[in-house]
Parts: structure tokens; C-alpha cells; sequence
């Protein structure tokens, strides 16, 4: 395993660094202040508009898409370091570089799994950044960590299929610029094989039966940035029988296919979300005073430095392992990994990011500092994508298995 950046991997981590000081970080707080004045919450500032539309004027558009016909045709080892700088700014670098969550999970079923006609409908206007998507797979009356739970009916009638059910913490529905929901039901609940139930379909936001009831907080927060996350009812909804992606009874399949590059991209943020949160530290360690000296002459403080550095360099190198393994045998080859580091960063990286709260004090739980959201986002990548306990047990099922 050789993961030293190539040259195409070094001249996109140089633009990707300088494009962040220039300008991400600087509008990290003038996005605030606009929102703040916004009409509605969940528009757009400008001034995430005039990121994305630098982002793409320089190159560093749809990095997370290996299909050069559609993105940039990069490898997973070859995108790892680039997500990681994102991940430092989560809230406006993935967007700007229209590499954000849900919108590249979505894409890429579009481009593994649409008909031309899906794919110049929606694939193409996401690609260009001209519209945001959903993933409505979670319901809120199952245990949706198990996706044969889904009750969700979609019933064909006709030309046509009719969709009813409630999906809640549906990322970026509530962003008015969310224009098509990607939804996971089941056309035969009683007499396909319980992963042969499951179908997944395009619905237009404007669909008649389609209402986004309201938003879900995570933490108090309501993640603007990322569109929020929405309680969704479709009550009788219909869309042509065209709209189905893939086959009848394909839903569960595709879902997996679309979970595993979206767990190493979470992870690959998640390394970058560590690196801003051990600046933090350093920075608050040097400047402040207590009890007759800086912090960062205080032994605790040297401790959880110096344990954050080694957690990020252990984390980090499992998840450029798994992303060559992915490009070198293929997701199925690399399952294990995938578990692994889904199960290991978001740990690791909320107990770095509590360390940083807990040294900037009230100031680490306040607006004043990213800490408090980075520490939300961390957290709920722990249940998201699949919890933690469900990674623990199928990957405890195949190490137990070599030895029956």
C-alpha cells in the first residue's frame, strides 16, 4: 500500500488548501450574518453562491464523482485528502464544491442506476449546482437501521405508482432549492424475499401528496446549510411508472451500493473536522492564562493534544487503507474496513472534539467558535448511515465466521 499523493492528488490539495484560506474560512462568519437577514432560514446566502461559483470557476467541482463522463474522475485514495480539507469548514466547503451530503450519495445512484432520461432530468441540473436533493429512506414508527423494517407503500397503479408513508430526518428537504426526493418504499411487502421487497423512486418535490411537514433539530440545531433535516409525508403521491429506479425489488441493493462510498466520504470529512478542532485547541491553549500560566503549559492539556494527534494518525490511515482497498477490490472486498472506520472516527472524533470544548470553556459551546456544530455533526454520524451497533455486529459476524 503506497498512499503518497500523486501529482494530480498534490495539485488539487494545493488549489483545494488555498481555495479554503482565501476564501471559505473568511466566509465562514459573513454567511451567518446573511442568513440572519435571509427571509426564510433555508435559503441560500449569497455568499455560499459566490463560493460555489469560484469552486467551480477553479476546477474543484463534483471531486467525490470517480466517473470522469460526470465528475472528476478521481479514486477514493485520490478524493480522501480532498474531503478531508472540506470536512475543516462542514458546513460550507462541501457545498461549495457541490460535494455535499445528500446530494453526492444521490448523484451517484443517478449515475450507476438512472435511464438517460433520469439522468438528463436530474443528474444533470445536480451536477451543475443547479438544484439539491433528498435520500427519504428513514421512517420515524420503525427501526430504519434495518431497512427490511421500511413501511413505506409504494403500489402500482396503472401507469402510475402511488407512494404512502412518513419519512422523517430527510436531509436538505427543507432547502427550497430540493427539488426531487429520491424514495425508498416497498412494492411487494408480502411475497418477494425480504431484500427483493424494497424499490426506489423518483418523486418531484411539487408531486401532489408530498408535504414537508417540518423541521428536525439535531442537538437544537436546524442545519441550515445543509437544507435541515424534514419530517415528510406522502400521502397518495403519484409519479409515472418511469420514475422508478432500476427494477422492482432493486431498492435495497441500491441503497447499499449508494451507503458505502457515503460512509468513507463521512469519514474522510470527519479526519478534517478532528484537524480544525486540534488548531482550536493549540490556538486557545497559547493565548489563554489560568491559575499563573497558558493552558498549553497545563500537563492535561499536553495529554489530550497529544492523544488527538495519534487518534487522527491511526484514523487517518485506516481510511486511506479502505479507500485503495475500494479502488483496488472493490466495496465488497473492502467491507470489513468500511465498518471499521465507520465504527472507529466518529468515535474518536467527538471524544477530540469534546477535549476542545471542554479548553475553550463556555466559549466552546457558544456560536462564537464551529466546536458546538462540529461536535453535533460527529455525533450524529454515530447513528447515521447505519449505527454504530449494526457495523459492530456484522463485522463481529465475519471475524467469528473464519473460525467455524
Amino acid at each position: 500500500m503506497d498512499f503518497a499523493f500523486d501529482a494530480r492528488t498534490e495539485e488539487l490539495r494545493a488549489k483545494l488548501l488555498a481555495f479554503m484560506d482565501e476564501y471559505v474560512y473568511p466566509a465562514e462568519q459573513v454567511a451567518h450574518e446573511q442568513r440572519a437577514r435571509l427571509a426564510s432560514p433555508w435559503d441560500t446566502p449569497q455568499v455560499v453562491e459566490d463560493l460555489k461559483a469560484e469552486a467551480r470557476r477553479q476546477g474543484l467541482w463534483n471531486l467525490f464523482l470517480p466517473d470522469a463522463e460526470h465528475g472528476a474522475g478521481l479514486t477514493n485514495l485520490q478524493y480522501a485528502p480532498l474531503a478531508e480539507i472540506t470536512g475543516r469548514s462542514p458546513q460550507l466547503a462541501p457545498t461549495a464544491t457541490n460535494c455535499a451530503a445528500p446530494d453526492t450519495g444521490n448523484m451517484e445512484v443517478l449515475a450507476q442506476f438512472a435511464d438517460e432520461g433520469q439522468k438528463k432530468q436530474w443528474l444533470e441540473p445536480l451536477l451543475a449546482g443547479e438544484i439539491r436533493s433528498a435520500f427519504a429512506m428513514t421512517e420515524p414508527d420503525v427501526a430504519s437501521s434495518d431497512a427490511t423494517n421500511i413501511t413505506t407503500h409504494i403500489e402500482r397503479d396503472g401507469d402510475e405508482y402511488v407512494i404512502t408513508g412518513r419519512k422523517w430526518y430527510i436531509s436538505g428537504a427543507m432547502n427550497p432549492d430540493c427539488k426531487i426526493f429520491i424514495v425508498m418504499g416497498k412494492t411487494d411487502p408480502d411475497g418477494a424475499d425480504i431484500r427483493r421487497q424494497q424499490s426506489m423512486v423518483l418523486v418531484p418535490r411539487g408531486t401532489p401528496g408530498v408535504t414537508v411537514d417540518r423541521a428536525m433539530q439535531v442537538f437544537g440545531y436546524e442545519d441550515h446549510y445543509h437544507g435541515g433535516h424534514a419530517e415528510v409525508t406522502f400521502d397518495h403521491a403519484r409519479v409515472p411508472v418511469s420514475n422508478l429506479i432500476g427494477e422492482e425489488g432493486g431498492g435495497f441493493a441500491i441503497a447499499q451500493a449508494r451507503l458505502g462510498p457515503g460512509r468513507i466520504h463521512h469519514c474522510m470529512r470527519l479526519i478534517g473536522m478532528a484537524e480544525r478542532a486540534i488548531e482550536l485547541m493549540c490556538r486557545r491553549a497559547v493565548s489563554r492564562e489560568a491559575f499563573g500560566k497558558a493552558l498549553a503549559q497545563q500537563g492535561v492539556v499536553h495529554n489530550w493534544i497529544a492523544d488527538a494527534r495519534v487518534t487522527v494518525e491511526q484514523l487517518r490511515l485506516l481510511v486511506l487503507k479502505t479507500a485503495w482497498l475500494m479502488d483496488t477490490v472493490g466495496n465488497k472486498g473492502a467491507h470489513t474496513e468500511i465498518q471499521a472506520i465507520k465504527i472507529a472516527t466518529p468515535r474518536a472524533v467527538v471524544d477530540i472534539i469534546d477535549r476542545a470544548i471542554q479548553l475553550h470553556g463556555a466559549g466552546g459551546v457558544s456560536q462564537d467558535f464551529p466546536l458546538a456544530e462540529l461536535y453535533a455533526g460527529a455525533r450524529t454520524l454515530m447513528i447515521a448511515d447505519g449505527p454504530d451497533e449494526v457495523h459492530q455486529r456484522s463485522l463481529a459476524r465475519r471475524e467469528i465466521k473464519k473460525y467455524l
